[in-house]
């Protein structure tokens, strides 16, 4: 069915509305001329990045269009997570549809319409949530980030037209707009349904580097070409599409079929405006997973979803330009000789601003258990607050074990951006993005205001620890062309660039300890005070709330199969020893005694308790002990001829 409507003419299905046509009239007409659209779905994200699927009747929509397109649905605000706004004694959320993005159809492919023979339809608008007059949604919130930025940035030049040389511009006045762009690169796995991981084989694979850029095969292959020419239906203009470093071969069986597919994929598409950019990602997920569906394969875009293999990364590109009123467009990252300079001081300023902010930044971009799972070193995760912009500027080089790197061609000025390596596909990129854009221009304006050239600014962000700077922390470095895993120890790496969070918990501390940098994100209103504390609440509930819920109970369902293996027979004093070893670690994670209570019980009761410093401790702990218990059991049955 799906290969067939995707290669028919005679079908024509609606993918896309774009924004110049929703206009009242427009609208009516085109869901008129499409049966199979049958309904409508507003799409407000809430500050946990769901997204909502308010779904109404078509001819509802229809009948007044203009008072729907206004005045939206209302919702339960119980339904989305905003706490401490959207209260039990006040919970009304109107959902207001956002005429200025593109909208979608979504297309149910197990639900075909009698009298058209197609899919049945669904048009979701991209939309913001209302509460007592205040959009206090993620949309929302990046939104109002960009249009601070596009205020704040022409200011910033105003006021220092110095700059305007090093970019290419005569005049302030030659500027029409300034223009936000950004794009996402989604990691996904892809599995058999059932199939369970082995992750010796996984990781033999990962480090004789069998699967990543390799030819898809099968299932699989024929998944990844029809999403990539479904992206391209939705106007996300598809770019590549190809196996990331995780996986095995999928097996061949006797009836024809493959089996066992456990892979690792990455799909990118065209940048766009950041608030497009988000929406996009949006609908990619969901033709992801619709398509691979249809081929009987399940997809994952948790960040850490097999322990001890490389994780899903979703780097996050961020630019900026501006639009001149002869219609050229500007990188305002981009010096003018690309080849002697690396970036004008507007991106220095920018760069600098991103990572001299990134504690406010981080708790928005690593918001969970799974996601800080992916953080750790060894599988090229940016662990580090530091960055990389090359060897030279005549040679552009990549660095993948930094943070934040400048990634540039010099015979394509417009491609200069930086790419956050950070983000993992459950991070919430409306507010990575809203939160970015506002720590990067607050480096702009102190990069401007200071009136240094772009070599001074790169000697300024080159700087040693322990060397004063105008904007940037005495004690900390923030450049580094090495690989930061390698050429550091751990205790360096948290000298030079500050010790990373472990927690979520830790994380969202940042938004604690360091209020000049939380003030950052309410300039220009764009981050309130009451949007900010009900993240903190929904983000550590959530944790809590997996800690008790699911991350313990699997813990403990693993202690109860580490059993006693070896008999009488052919046993060395070496898996006895291994074995009681093992039984320590499973009576101290687990069983309570009259005297002492287990690492499991300490960390539900310092939960009941509330008292957060204390369960982030035990649950460092905890992952530590559990990691030494899978591996001592792996090398105790290793050891054993004949199991019990």
């Amino acid at each position: 069915m799906l290969k067939d409507l995707l290669s028919s003419e005679k079908h024509k299905l609606l993918f896309l509305i774009p924004a110049p046509k929703h206009t009242p009239d427009e609208i009516a007409g085109i869901l008129k001329q499409h049966p199979e659209i049958q309904f409508v779905s507003l799409v407000g994200i809430d500050l946990g990045g769901n997204d909502t699927d308010e779904k109404v009747p078509i001819e509802l929509a229809i009948k007044d269009m203009q008072e729907f397109l206004t005045f939206g649905v209302q919702t339960d605000g119980s339904s989305v997570v905003l706490p401490e706004i959207a209260s039990l004694n006040d919970a009304r959320v109107d959902i207001i549809p956002d005429t200025s993005v593109n909208w979608f159809v979504d297309y149910n492919y197990d639900n075909i319409d009698e009298q058209t023979g197609l899919p049945v339809g669904t048009l979701r608008i991209p939309s913001f949530l209302v509460h007592n007059n205040i959009r206090v949604d993620s949309r929302a919130i990046l939104q109002r980030s960009v249009e601070n930025f596009q205020t704040q940035i022409i200011d910033a030049i105003k006021e220092s037209p110095y700059v305007l040389e090093s970019i290419g511009i005569d005049s302030v006045d030659d500027i029409e707009k300034a223009i936000i762009t950004s794009a996402t690169e989604l990691e996904f796995w892809v599995r058999t349904p059932e199939d369970k991981p082995d992750i010796e084989k996984l990781s033999t694979s990962q480090v004789l580097q069998e699967q990543y850029w390799k030819r898809t095969i099968g299932p699989v292959r024929t998944a990844l070409e029809q999403s990539l020419v479904m992206l391209d239906a939705y106007g996300l203009e598809s770019e590549m599409g190809h196996k990331e470093v995780g996986g095995v071969k999928a097996k061949l069986s006797g009836n024809g079929h493959y089996d066992h597919v456990m892979e690792q994929l990455e799909i990118d598409w065209k940048y766009s405006t950041a608030l497009q950019a988000a929406d996009n990602e949006l609908i990619a997920r969901d033709v992801v997973k619709d398509v691979f569906t249809c081929h009987g394969l399940d997809v994952t875009f948790m960040a850490k979803p097999i322990e001890g293999v490389a994780g899903s990364g979703e780097h996050t590109h961020m630019g900026v330009a501006v639009k001149l009123k002869n219609g050229k467009i500007k990188n305002l990252f981009s010096p003018v000789n690309m080849k002697e300079e690396f970036m004008s001081p507007i991106g220095w300023g920018a760069l600098m601003g991103l990572l001299k902010n990134y504690e406010v930044v981080n708790p928005f971009v690593t918001s969970s258990n799974d996601a800080l799972n992916r953080l750790k070193p060894g599988f090229e995760a940016p662990v580090c607050i530091v960055s990389s912009v090359g060897h030279s500027a005549e040679l552009p080089s990549r660095n993948r074990t930094v943070l934040a790197g400048l990634v540039r061609d010099i015979d394509k000025p417009l491609a200069t951006r930086f790419e956050l390596r950070a983000p993992n596909p459950t991070s919430n990129t409306y507010l990575v993005l809203a939160s970015a854009y506002q720590a990067m221009l607050d480096g702009i304006k102190a990069a401007l205001k200071s009136g240094k050239t772009s070599k001074e600014l790169e000697a300024d962000f080159s700087k040693k620890p322990g060397q004063s700077s105008f904007y940037l922390e005495t004690e900390r470095a923030y450049r580094s062309e090495d690989d930061v895993f390698e050429h550091y120890t751990a205790d360096e790496r948290n000298t030079l660039f500050g010790k990373p969070p472990a927690t979520v918990w830790e994380n969202l501390l940042g938004l604690d300890l360091y209020p000049n940098k939380k003030a950052i994100l309410s300039a220009g209103g764009v981050f309130t005070e009451e949007i900010i504390n009900s993240y903190k609440i929904a983000t550590r509930s959530q944790w809590t709330t997996e800690l008790y819920k699911r991350i313990i109970p699997d813990n403990m369902e693993f202690v109860r199969i580490c059993k006693k293996l070896h008999g009488g027979e052919n046993v060395t004093d070496l898996d006895v020893v291994t074995w009681e070893k093992i039984n320590q670690l499973r009576n101290y994670l687990m069983k309570d005694s009259l005297s002492q209570k287990s690492l499991f019980t300490r960390i539900r009761e310092g939960i009941d308790a509330e008292d957060f410093d204390t369960v982030s401790t035990l649950q460092q702990e905890m992952s530590s002990k559990m990691s030494e218990l899978k591996s001592l059991y792996i090398v105790y049955k290793r050891n054993l001829f004949e199991i019990l």
